[in-house]
């Protein structure tokens, strides 16, 4: 398993929450386990207990996102460092579930949790993978959505370094919202013109009288 893929548990976990429209979907442990996607042998770990321990982490990982919106790198980076030294992880060479043509096993590095509960195991995961995105694309490649309410959380992968928006939805709003904005006010300055010379013409009518 590619260790970029565990940076997704981040971004899962963090946009489990709207808190600009008040919404948060992590309310059973059934959500939490949701989290886990296909790892179902960690997903039963989880216990009603998590469900405040993964919000706890989720808002810690929002920070992070947060500060490397604003361009603070150094804010960042010590939230991140924070996480992984309280939720540590073993790296380990793995080969299950992965086979060449050939059957051999595709080695890869897997990150092996050892966690007193499955908030610490989904926790060490996402801090470690999103430490991985970090260091391997920078801290401007973590952002939060420019498409207003919406700031989910989002990894930049684009060649250019161009992403704003969590999804092409977002992306679609925020443009739609903007070209109507520019129609008015170039609405605004159309009238505002016709004004203007309806004055002018008044004027010059009442000057040469």
């Amino acid at each position: 398993m590619e260790l970029a893929y565990y940076s997704d548990y981040a971004v899962r976990l963090v946009n489990s929450e709207d808190p600009a429209r008040g919404k948060d979907s992590l309310t059973s442990v059934e959500a939490v386990r949701d989290l886990f996607g296909g790892n179902q042998s960690a997903a039963r770990r989880a216990t009603d207990a998590d469900v405040t321990r993964f919000r706890a982490v989720r808002a810690r990982l929002r920070s992070v996102f947060a500060a490397a919106d604003t361009g603070d790198e150094t804010l960042a980076v010590d939230l991140l460092n924070s996480l992984l030294l309280e939720f540590p992880v073993s790296p380990q060479i793995s080969g299950h579930d992965f086979r060449d043509d050939d059957g051999r096993p595709l080695w890869h590095m897997h990150l092996a949790d050892h966690p007193s509960n499955a908030t610490a195991g989904f926790a060490a995961i996402a801090s470690m993978g999103l430490a991985f995105h970090l260091t391997e694309y920078g801290v401007d490649r973590l952002g939060l959505c420019e498409a207003a309410p919406c700031r989910n959380a989002y990894l930049d992968t684009s060649t250019n370094r161009s992403r704003r928006y969590c999804s092409d939805r977002c992306a679609t709003r925020a443009n739609v919202a903007a070209y109507r904005a520019r129609k008015r006010l170039e609405a605004d300055r159309s009238e505002s013109t016709g004004r203007t010379a309806d004055s002018a013409q008044r004027a010059s009518a009442n000057g040469e009288r």
